[in-house]
């Protein structure tokens, strides 16, 4: 597995990495929990050194797993995981919250967690989070706040790097400016394109990582969903107005341009959407879930998918006459982004 580094920060990475939030949460039920350690260990063995979490996940839950599942290889491995959230005894998020007090215990309470099979397995424990990212924008607290507070847990050593989710170039320009951030994951794709406005542009100037999460769609860009799939009733996918059948009907069209490409290169649309997005940025590092083992190795091989700069060129002449049908989020959500 190749590697690659977040920015100017030096925190090096496999060049893809797991987001282990389907394993939990978010899309129909959760998997079977020793499947899912086995395949998190299946996915060290092949290379992938860096995983996604989240104390949001489930909640809680997700973070347990990644920590019992990668407890064998500490310190062969980077978890990122997320503050931002106030979530009641019931595990209902009740809004937002990054008051720097409520950061230091989320810090607290998710290296327990990561740590806690560590203990009873192998006697190794998570000493510091790798990646400490600030979920979403919290607008009833000074960014320059909330970066104060990691940078405070950076000189304690419980976090190594400061990361941001779905920021916009305001925000993260001041933030940077307290505490260095070291990577921003936002959705990005080929059927979401809209980082590459002003977002990438600020990252480069700055030198911040990227890592984009959903960098298939959300499964759309694998071709294995079409107008006719049925999502389970507790799917994410449901209130998402992207994934209404006639949009996805209409957005088909994409899917069609990946499969054409992926046939001349021998690759899977999956694979093709991947390799698109490595060939973007060196300093770019996908973060594709999922739950099955054929599919974390069709993702791995993406890697090894080299795309011209004539095949780029021809994906962007195509993507250009193609106008992605439906909002990626309910309006609700949408209005946590991008601020």
């Amino acid at each position: 597995m190749q590697k690659r580094k977040l920015g100017k920060s030096g925190l090096e990475v496999s060049a893809l990495g797991l987001g282990c939030m389907g394993m939990s949460f978010a899309y129909g039920p959760a998997p079977d929990r020793k499947e899912m350690i086995g395949l998190i260990r299946k996915a060290v063995e092949r290379g992938i050194t860096f995983f996604d979490t989240a104390e949001a996940y489930g909640p809680f839950l997700n973070e347990e797993l990644v920590g019992e599942a990668l407890a064998p290889f500490r310190g062969q491995v980077v978890i990122a995981t997320k503050f931002g959230f106030k979530i009641g005894p019931d595990g209902k998020q009740l809004g937002q919250d990054s008051r720097p007090e409520h950061i230091k215990e989320v810090a607290e309470a998710s290296l327990k967690r990561l740590s806690a099979a560590g203990r009873s397995a192998s006697g190794g424990k998570v000493d510091a989070i790798d990646l400490f990212y600030q979920h979403r924008v919290d607008t009833s607290v000074p960014i320059e706040d909330v970066a104060g507070a990691v940078k405070e847990l950076i000189q304690e050593g419980k976090v190594k790097h400061f990361g941001m989710s779905e920021a916009g170039v305001k925000t993260i320009r001041r933030a940077h400016a307290v505490q260095p951030v070291t990577a921003l994951q936002s959705e990005y794709s080929l059927w979401w394109r809209k980082p590459e406005e002003e977002v990438l542009p600020t990252l480069e100037e700055l030198g911040i990582g990227f890592v984009p999460f959903s960098p298939l769609g959300k499964g759309f860009l694998t071709g294995k969903i079409d107008e006719k799939t049925k999502f389970d009733k507790s799917d994410f996918r449901n209130i998402v107005p992207r994934f209404t059948p006639e949009n996805r009907k209409a957005n088909q069209a994409l899917v069609d341009l990946l499969a054409g490409i992926g046939k001349r290169k021998k690759a899977t649309s999956a694979q093709v959407a991947l390799a698109w997005l490595l060939a973007q940025k060196p300093w770019i590092v996908p973060i594709p879930g999922t739950t099955k083992a054929n599919r974390l190795e069709e993702n791995i091989g993406s890697v090894e998918v080299e795309l011209t700069s004539e095949d780029l060129r021809q994906i962007e002449d195509a993507a250009s006459k193609i106008t992605v049908q439906g909002a990626r989020y309910p309006e609700e959500l949408e209005r946590r982004t991008g601020l």
